[in-house]
């Protein structure tokens, strides 16, 4: 691909106690991408991460802030490229699939490509932590319900992005939201995204895991809530209002049956709970509307912005 040659790659591994695994995934894509710079940001690790990826060519960086959102913030930040492919320092992802995932970007028919560990079912036949997957699944079935689309992997650590999605890109989740925050970002400012199934291995035997599945469980739930929320303020609060309305008229039915039969309200403690109920509801909805129209002209005011660092873009390149 002679637009791949000419462009300017850079391959970014983050990475936390990856001492076992880093050299491999840094020989393997310099094999594979052997004119891209590689860039291991190392995340506190307590082994030889750091000094292993500088003594096979790496360049290593620092985030001392701890969590993998916040390294991918300082890359997504420091990094100059037009080529930025994402992966983990864990040798879960083959290498030579990379090619597979950079070719829509430079073709133009991406701005993001994932890596689609579920399609092939390799993921379910590697990986050893089922209730991850349950987890995985629960958040793409929420994100597909939410935005109508289809998106197989939500969570896949193997990405490839073009410069005007990682410029772009506020980074806000501390930690291993990252990668759904990246799908929901994409989809919210309608970037365009293409999956393309790849081969996924579990990590070799002495490779342990960073995910906890007690605290990512939860993370997973709360994920979900913050989605619908941030995303889909109206939808999120016209349920709560909804819940409301249906508690505010358990409550009220005895007290409306009741007058229409005598005249009269006895019950008046329940007349004035079911009014107050019911006032909520209404309070809750109008929230959910006003808050949509903020998030219309956030993307409006987002739009606009990604016209005029296109437009910048251009001009130096002329």
């Amino acid at each position: 691909m002679e637009g791949k040659d000419r462009m300017k790659t850079a391959v970014l591994i983050p990475c936390y106690n990856e001492e076992q695994t880093i050299e491999k995934v840094i020989k393997d894509f310099k094999k594979e991408l052997p004119q891209a710079e590689i860039y291991v940001y190392d995340n506190n690790s307590k082994d030889k991460t750091a000094q292993i990826a500088e003594a096979n060519g790496a360049i290593v960086k620092y985030e001392y802030r701890q969590g993998k959102g916040n390294v991918v913030r300082s890359m997504f930040r420091d990094i100059d490229a037009d080529i930025y492919v994402m992966v983990d320092g864990d040798d879960t992802y083959p290498a030579e699939e990379v090619h597979k995932l950079i070719e829509p970007v430079v073709n133009g028919q991406a701005d993001m490509a994932i890596g689609d560990r579920l399609t092939n079912g390799t993921y379910q036949k590697e990986n050893k932590r089922h209730f991850h997957e349950f987890g995985n699944q629960l958040v793409r079935k929420a994100i597909n319900v939410a935005f109508k689309t289809n998106l197989k992997d939500i969570m896949t650590g193997y990405r490839v992005f073009n410069k005007i999605f990682v410029k772009n890109m506020p980074v806000l989740s501390p930690k291993f939201e990252i990668e759904t925050e990246m799908s929901l970002h994409a989809l919210d400012k309608k970037f365009i995204i293409k999956e393309i199934p790849i081969v996924y291995r579990d990590r070799p035997e002495g490779s342990e895991s960073k995910l906890n599945t007690v605290s990512d469980g939860m993370k997973v739930i709360k994920t979900i809530v913050k989605m619908f929320k941030d995303f889909k303020p109206r939808q999120f609060f016209w349920i709560f209002s909804l819940l409301f309305v249906l508690l505010g008229l358990l409550v009220g039915i005895p007290v409306i049956v009741e007058f229409i039969r005598t005249g009269y309200i006895t019950k008046m403690p329940s007349a004035i709970l079911a009014t107050g109920i019911m006032i909520l509801a209404i309070i809750i909805a109008q929230c959910g509307v006003i808050l949509d129209t903020v998030v219309k002209q956030h993307r409006e005011k987002y739009e606009l912005a990604l016209l005029r660092y296109t437009q910048i873009e251009n001009l130096k390149k002329m």
